[in-house]
């Protein structure tokens, strides 16, 4: 009777677990290496960063970049402190994601989930941002001492959430994004350099935002150069907005939200580059980060797209 062998353990297991995460890390560095060499120009993707300390970030798709600038711009816009933005940025990211839902509990709608039944308006109005955006501030602001109060009891005392303590994960999130919208932050957007543009349409939608007060001193398809020499090599139809002049910060902060307000919305609008202060924004270029004044490969302040004090310079792509 001959004695049955036994079996030897398999060791390829682990071999081949070791193999796939080598394969996996190659392919990931393979896509970050590509999305950085091809000058951002893969799939669309936006990033604030919160002030001086760029550790801090938020990374979202271009849907959700341009509602958070929505929600900004009509916050700046109503002369509303720093404090009800990111209590209106943090309840949308609870209650939506920041994306403008056409479905929710019972018949929630929107970027807040508000209901037509709770005399919130009409669906037609709650998905619309703009309006949604308004009347959660006008709720917010007639809770006594609401900048005052933790965030996730602001949020509730207007939401009226079953879940009144959800919103305050969303704090950190949406404090950065309240910075890259008006107080020293940044938004970068990445991808493709938009598609052909109506500067009419970029316009009115900048007035839907920020009010009839956006467009104060604004021109168009030219800019107002102070010498016809700084329209060279300027190709693509313009939207250029003046400040106020000794406005102080909060004129400053409401420059800042404009000209992110439009590179968050490019890819939407069809807006080709922006230029604020002592930088530039170009889709489609740089990973979709700001640059120094002068644009991409060149230096000084002999480009023709450069913004003056004090202005806000959307282009349009044609």
């Amino acid at each position: 009777m001959s004695e049955t062998r036994r079996p030897r353990p398999r060791r390829r297991r682990p071999l081949r677990a070791a193999v796939g995460f080598l394969v996996l890390i190659a392919v990931i560095g393979y896509f970050a290496v590509q999305r950085d060499s091809n000058g951002g120009a893969g799939a669309p993707y936006c990033t604030a960063t919160g002030g001086a300390d760029s550790r801090q970030k938020y990374e979202m798709t271009p849907e959700q970049a341009a509602n958070a600038a929505t929600i900004a711009a009509v916050g700046i816009s109503k002369g509303l402190p720093d404090r009800a933005v990111t209590i209106a940025l943090a309840t949308a990211m609870q209650e939506s994601s920041l994306r403008n839902l056409d479905h929710g509990d019972r018949d929630s709608l929107g970027l807040f989930q508000q209901r037509p039944s709770q005399g919130w308006g009409t669906p037609e109005q709650i998905t619309d941002p703009v309006y949604s955006a308004g009347i959660f501030y006008d709720h917010l602001v007639d809770v006594p001492g609401y900048s005052r109060l933790p965030l996730t009891v602001a949020a509730q005392k207007v939401q009226r959430s079953g879940y009144p303590q959800a919103y305050a994960k969303h704090e950190p999130d949406a404090t950065v994004l309240t910075a890259a919208f008006g107080d020293g932050g940044a938004l970068f957007c990445s991808g493709p350099a938009p598609l052909r543009g109506d500067p009419e349409t970029v316009r009115a939608e900048l007035v839907r935002a920020f009010g009839k007060q956006a467009l104060g001193g604004a021109s168009s398809a030219g800019g107002s150069p102070d010498s016809a020499t700084e329209l060279v090599g300027v190709q693509e139809p313009e939207i250029s907005l003046r400040l106020k002049r000794d406005g102080g910060p909060d004129e400053a902060r409401r420059g800042r939200a404009m000209a992110n307000w439009a590179v968050a919305r490019s890819h939407e609008l069809g807006i080709a580059r922006v230029s604020y202060g002592d930088e530039g924004w170009i889709g489609g270029k740089a990973r979709g980060q700001w640059q120094p004044k002068g644009g991409i490969g060149k230096s000084g302040d002999g480009d023709a797209h450069n913004a003056s004090d004090g202005e806000v310079r959307i282009f349009v792509a044609r």
